[in-house]
């Protein structure tokens, strides 16, 4: 033991210095807001910003921005079967990295047990299939591969393009944290709304798993592992993390087609790194300050949508290890306040699709509480964009959140329009 900490240790106790105090965390930040990634033909990254985040040597947000923006062919592996050539095209309202009105199709079927199980999907007029997984493609780059549903498939259903802004604040969520959300939940509503967290595996550290905040389903607990899984089910190029095809038929390319580049980095990297260095999306902080919308706010809180759309979520400290002990919680992303409006746990509220991706079977009709940040940037709302109203979008709520929506109906006109007042802000 060094000499000095007697000493030290009288002279705390005669301060009347708690020890404790020495190790306090520092108090929380905000995030940084901002729709601050322009997507740009001509030199695109050049007018954007980040959240501070600290690039891998020799790396820059610029240069992740381009590879996020990266249109594709064949000829860089693109397809056999795919939605879009770019993440960005997906992702892209106001700025790369945001929402979409683009959704995605997924099927199945139930078992004479009832338990889902995911299409067979014939293509080539029947002389190849497609199994392994809900997704169908729109798009192909042969006519040979083309997707179609089998009439056998009778679970259908579309989900919007997810908003990736301030996920690598989502990513640095300690999993702590969303464990005790689904604990509190059902003690403080007499157990009518009780979100589930999932354990999901991490591809980037086999045989570790992480609770899952990333897709509709939580089926991803890491960027990294999302952002591989899209680049092959999206746009059907194949990579270290999902190395192989869903099908061979027109093809060009070797597997994996994401190779590292002079920096060492795959492109799933350079993804996984421009998510990590956006800004959370700001509110309308001239909209927020009015009168409506702060009764609006109580409104919301008090008739209990908070539950589950909770206001504000504070990261793990830097430093932390995670994603089975591949990434590191930066200063950038670490002990910040987040007002992400979700609990990012699996829910039942009556919309459910019926598919079952990572999760048990009771995941079927549960999805992600979908975050509200951003949404004043959106047309059309709830996971399949059939809500063209935000009125319409919370009177869908039923299941878990029945009693809220009983609530909501209570208000007045003028009460209405206050809460919803409130959510144009967001």
């Amino acid at each position: 033991m060094n000499s000095r900490f007697p000493v030290i240790l009288v002279v705390l106790i005669g301060l009347q210095i708690p020890l404790t105090a020495r190790s306090a965390p520092p108090t929380a930040a905000e995030a940084p807001a901002g729709f601050d990634t322009p997507t740009l033909v001509l030199n695109p990254g050049s007018k954007s910003s980040s959240n501070g985040l600290v690039e891998p040597s020799g790396d820059t947000f610029v240069l992740d921005q381009q590879t996020y923006e990266t249109l594709h062919d064949v000829n860089s592996g693109l397809g056999p079967v795919y939605n879009g050539r770019a993440c960005a095209e997906c992702h892209q309202n106001p700025v790369s990295g945001g929402a979409s009105q683009f959704t995605e199709l997924r099927i199945g079927h139930r078992d004479g047990s009832g338990t889902f199980v995911s299409p067979i999907v014939p293509i080539n007029d029947g002389a190849n299939q497609i199994v392994g997984r809900s997704i169908v493609n729109d798009r192909a780059v042969v006519p040979q591969a083309q997707e179609h549903i089998p009439v056998t498939e009778d679970i259908r259903a579309l989900r919007a393009a997810l908003n990736t802004l301030g996920d690598g604040f989502v990513e640095a969520i300690d999993d702590s944290t969303l464990l005790a959300i689904a604990a509190s939940q059902p003690v403080s509503t007499d157990g009518r709304i009780h979100g589930e967290a999932i354990q999901v595996p991490i591809f980037e550290s086999p045989g570790q798993t992480r609770i899952g905040r990333f897709g509709w389903k939580d089926q991803h607990g890491s960027l990294l592992s999302f952002t591989a899984d899209a680049y092959l089910n999206e746009m059907g190029v194949t990579n270290r993390l999902r190395p192989k095809d869903t099908t061979s038929i027109g093809k060009v390319t070797a597997d994996p087609e994401d190779v590292p580049d002079s920096l060492g980095l795959a492109d799933i990297d350079h993804f996984a790194q421009f998510i990590r260095g956006t800004k959370v999306p700001p509110r309308d902080s001239a909209l927020a300050g009015t009168a409506t919308a702060v009764t609006g706010a109580r409104l919301f809180e008090r008739i209990g949508c908070s539950t589950c759309h909770v206001s504000s979520i504070t990261t793990a400290a830097p430093g932390t290890v995670v994603n089975g002990g591949e990434f590191v919680v930066p200063e950038a992303l670490g002990n910040k306040i987040i007002h992400p409006y979700s609990d990012f746990l699996l829910h039942d509220i009556g919309t459910g699709d019926g598919i079952v991706q990572t999760g048990p079977q009771d995941t079927a009709n549960k999805l992600r509480t979908e975050p509200l940040w951003g949404l004043r940037m959106r047309p059309r709302f709830m996971h399949d964009l059939r809500s063209l109203t935000l009125h319409n979008a919370i009177e869908r709520h039923q299941g878990e959140a029945e009693h809220v929506i009983r609530d909501f109906q209570r208000l007045t006109e003028t009460e209405k329009q206050e809460l919803i007042g409130f959510l144009e802000t967001l």
